[in-house]
C-alpha cells in the first residue's frame, strides 16, 4: 500500500480533508523518524514494534570481482508483529 492509498483509505473512514489526512501522517511518520533515530522503541499496541539493532561488521566476498570486502557495522531497523496480528496473519 502507498501512502497516498493509505491517506485515500483514512481520509473516506473518517471524512476529512486528504490535506490534514496527510499533514496527520507526515507527522506521526516523522515523529517515529526521529524516536528511531534517538535509538528509542516504537510499541503501537495491536500491530507491532520498531527498534533499531546493530549489525556486526563482516567479511564478505565480492560476487562480481571475488575479492573480500569489510562491511562495518550498522544500524537496521527491525519490527516484530504483535501476537494478534500474527495471529490474524495465520487466519488467511
Amino acid at each position: 500500500m502507498l501512502k497516498k492509498e493509505l491517506v485515500k483509505e483514512v481520509s473516506s473512514e473518517l471524512s476529512l480533508n486528504k490535506q490534514d489526512v496527510t499533514s496527520a501522517l507526515d507527522i506521526i511518520l516523522n515523529t517515529m523518524e526521529n524516536a528511531l533515530k534517538e535509538e528509542r522503541r516504537i510499541e503501537l499496541r495491536g500491530f507491532g514494534s520498531f527498534s533499531v539493532r546493530k549489525r556486526k561488521p563482516r567479511s564478505t566476498k565480492n560476487p562480481k570481482t571475488g575479492t573480500m570486502m569489510n562491511i562495518p557495522e550498522r544500524k537496521t531497523i527491525h519490527f516484530t508483529m504483535s501476537k494478534s496480528l500474527k495471529e490474524a496473519l495465520i487466519k488467511d
